[in-house]
């Protein structure tokens, strides 16, 4: 069943803004724990940014900076804010949980493409 749904993906100019969304099939809360991954063509899958069950957050370097990571409880979605974007920016971006993801499970993603 898919537990994870990710959304707000699309085309935009370099130097731009984009939110992406994550929600859950269940409640989320700050008990439950998000991470962000992308994969850029032929590239491999690489982390991005996630918010721990603690509420801490952690981001990739190239992000860091220019990426924010944000929750709605109330919603159930887990925001990933994606400013002053690049170029390199552009992949298939995934949300994910550490239960799925020592599994291996992951969902479609949603594309987001960055243009010069």
């Amino acid at each position: 069943q898919v537990r994870l749904v990710e959304s707000g993906g699309g085309l935009v100019q370099a130097g731009g803004s984009l939110r992406l969304s994550c929600v859950a099939a269940e409640d989320l809360d700050n008990m439950n724990a998000i991470m962000w991954y992308r994969q850029a063509p032929g590239g491999q899958r690489e982390f991005v940014a996630s918010i721990g069950r603690d509420r801490s957050t952690n981001f990739q370097d190239s992000v860091k900076g220019r990426f924010t990571i944000s929750k709605d409880i109330a919603k159930r979605v887990v925001y990933l804010h994606m400013n002053y974007v690049v170029p390199e920016d552009t992949a298939v971006y995934y949300c994910n949980t550490p239960t799925t993801l020592i599994r291996g499970i992951w969902g479609q993603g949603t594309q987001v493409t960055v243009s010069s």
